[in-house]
């Protein structure tokens, strides 16, 4: 399993309905630090296939959710259950931050 792209039309059904948490992974082509951490999260999307997503939001095509969560600065990750928001950063990490990241949100 790898990541989705999500758009703001989709941002509902893929994210705030989904059944499993969802990791937003919000970013841009121009981004050098969202290229970074791009392979790291393609990498977690397929160890946790079934236990989370990870989706991905091109602010610069999908600027409606970015500006309702407050994004400022990319890359910015969020993980929602539930439809709600219960972790956020920002910045890039190595994958073994994204990942110790995600197993503290989700645990």
């Amino acid at each position: 399993m790898s990541t989705v792209a999500v758009t703001d039309e989709t941002f509902d059904a893929e994210v705030k309905n989904a059944d499993i948490p969802v990791v937003v992974d919000f970013w841009a082509e121009w981004c050098g630090p969202c290229k970074q951490i791009g392979p790291a999260l393609e990498e977690l999307a397929s160890e946790y296939a079934g236990r989370i997503k990870i989706a991905k939001v091109d602010v610069d095509s999908n600027a409606g959710v970015a500006a309702q969560l407050g994004v400022r600065g990319i890359p910015a990750l969020f993980i929602f259950r539930d439809g709600e928001v219960i972790s956020n950063r920002a910045g890039a990490a190595p994958k073994a931050a994204l990942q110790s990241w995600i197993d503290e949100a989700i645990a």
